[in-house]
């Protein structure tokens, strides 16, 4: 004999919440008689997701290329998720904060190892011709790239490193903005004249990027940090995790996304990123140093930046 499952409980909480929302529960319990059940591809928008790969050649590998960048942007929104929740945390410790950076390295650990994809997956030769109808594009116009940068360190760590003597937080955005170390990679100095590819993902992103860059100015992880208690910012392991996380984004990432380039750019014979961008120096972390959190290394450590790997 079939047991009769008491629904009253459910029911309770359901009208409690319905009644908190200002709604009817009757009409909501009433939909579900309607609904469809809900299936793993309609969930996951598997099929909208596997129709945004479209190759601009007829080369096979440009498949893996694309692919490869959209899943990498896929990681950049988890990765901005996880810093969002440090930047709003009321009460912030340090097990919420240092569980939040592990998770963020983990992303970018994988991003790191990925590189062999790119790096060992498509056929140079292949690379070189469908890379041509990819100009005046470039990864360099990741813009949630530049999202995470923003939110992980003050606004100060961030600019070239010739002009950081002259900049400090009464600088107005838009002036600290032109003086970023990634400006380097599209601005001829000596001109000032921009690139095309900076042009193009300025008039893209610049208003985001400095909305963006008001918003996390004290709120980025690092000031966060800085705002702990002092017996939590010696905390051995959120420093760690601090450490781990600065060395992998701006150490092991970039010199993995720079061996891959160097890869396909230096083996083809040619010398220039598909943007044109320097991009030796702009991504090179011993010529931009860019460092999230300064003070958690020694000055030996500072010293050698980038030149160890």
């Amino acid at each position: 004999m079939e047991t009769t499952q008491n629904f009253e409980p459910v029911l309770e909480k359901l009208q409690k919440k319905y009644k908190s929302l200002d709604q009817d529960t009757a009409v909501h319990l009433e939909g579900l008689l309607h609904s469809k059940p809900i299936t793993y591809w309609d969930y996951i928008q598997t099929d909208a997701l596997l129709n945004l790969q479209v190759q601009r050649t007829t080369l096979p590998d440009e498949m893996v290329f694309i692919g490869y960048h959209q899943i990498n942007e896929l990681i950049f929104k988890m990765i901005l998720w996880e810093i969002e929740q440090v930047a709003v945390k009321e009460h912030l410790d340090v097990v919420f904060f240092e569980s939040k950076l592990m998770r963020i390295s983990r992303y970018f650990d994988m991003l790191t190892t990925s590189f062999n994809i790119m790096r060992e997956g498509m056929d140079v030769a292949q690379y070189m011709k469908f890379r041509n109808t990819l100009t005046p594009a470039s990864g360099f116009q990741s813009a949630q790239y530049r999202l995470i940068e923003f939110a992980s360190t003050e606004l100060i760590n961030l600019i070239d490193f010739r002009y950081r003597a002259n900049i400090d937080r009464n600088t107005p955005y838009t002036h600290a903005f032109e003086h970023l170390y990634w400006q380097a990679a599209g601005k001829d100095y000596h001109t000032g004249k921009k690139s095309t590819l900076l042009i193009n993902f300025e008039g893209r992103y610049k208003d985001e990027f400095l909305r963006f860059m008001e918003k996390y100015n004290t709120k980025n992880l690092w000031t966060r940090f800085k705002e702990l208690p002092i017996k939590d910012q010696q905390d051995a392991d959120l420093v760690k995790a601090m450490r781990h996380y600065d060395y992998t984004v701006n150490i092991t990432w970039v010199f993995a996304h720079y061996n891959a380039a160097k890869h396909y750019i230096e083996s083809s014979g040619g010398g220039e990123a598909t943007g044109g961008s320097d991009w030796k120096k702009y991504m090179h972390p011993k010529y931009q140093r860019r460092i999230f959190f300064p003070e958690l290394w020694t000055d030996q450590e500072l010293e050698n930046w980038g030149t160890e790997q």
